[in-house]
């Protein structure tokens, strides 16, 4: 049993819960509604050797199962992420590591009708303070694409430093794609991240 999982996390308007069986209407919804928004951005699986077949897509329930499956292992924390509790996108930290790196990633996405509300800087904040503070994890990556400059100013908006490039990275829009790598430890925020994030959103607001 995972001691961190299942958990929901809140911030006004902004919550994390876990993703459901349940939600497969709405997070269809919103998928669609997004593919040409998502589709630069979007993991695809490289095509199978030569001679070997691809296997079907995964159902929505199936995906589902399998992030509900790597969570209780403690190897992922699969969110969605809600604006006054509609579903609007989706929060996954991933490659949870343990022993001596405590590390982790963290990926995201929303629907672009809701982009620009500060709502992906709050979840992202929600959990890394969480993974941080609750789990214990000492390490956070983002990884984005460069041309990606929307949610490169996530990272940046929230302090994560940027360290470099790692070339052909992931399998992303049918190619191989170069990746920015921004990351930041615990050490780097002690007063957690929703707080320096709310100082942040509070300072640009009266400068507006």
């Amino acid at each position: 049993m995972n001691a961190f999982w299942p958990v929901e996390l809140q911030e006004g308007p902004v919550g994390l819960r876990p993703i459901r069986v349940r939600d497969e209407r709405g997070w269809q919804e919103v998928s669609l509604r997004n593919r040409d928004w998502l589709r630069r951005w979007e993991a695809t699986v490289p095509p199978p050797r030569p001679g070997r077949q691809s296997g079907p897509r995964p159902t929505y329930r199936q995906m589902v199962r399998f992030l509900r499956k790597e969570a209780r292992a403690g190897r992922m924390l699969p969110f969605v992420v809600t604006y006054e509790g509609r579903l609007v996108g989706q929060l996954t930290v991933g490659g949870i590591t343990w022993g001596s790196m405590c590390s982790a990633n963290i990926g995201y996405w929303v629907d672009e009708s809701f982009a620009g509300r500060g709502i992906i800087p709050t979840a992202v904040a929600l959990a890394v303070d969480h993974c941080f503070r609750e789990m214990g994890l000492h390490r956070i990556e983002v990884c984005v694409r460069p041309e990606n400059l929307p949610s490169r100013r996530v990272a940046e908006k929230l302090g994560f430093r940027e360290e470099g490039l790692r070339p052909r990275y992931l399998h992303i829009d049918g190619d191989w794609r170069d990746h920015l790598v921004y990351a930041l430890t615990a050490e780097e925020v002690p007063e957690g991240m929703l707080r320096r994030w709310r100082a942040t959103a509070h300072r640009h607001t009266n400068e507006q």
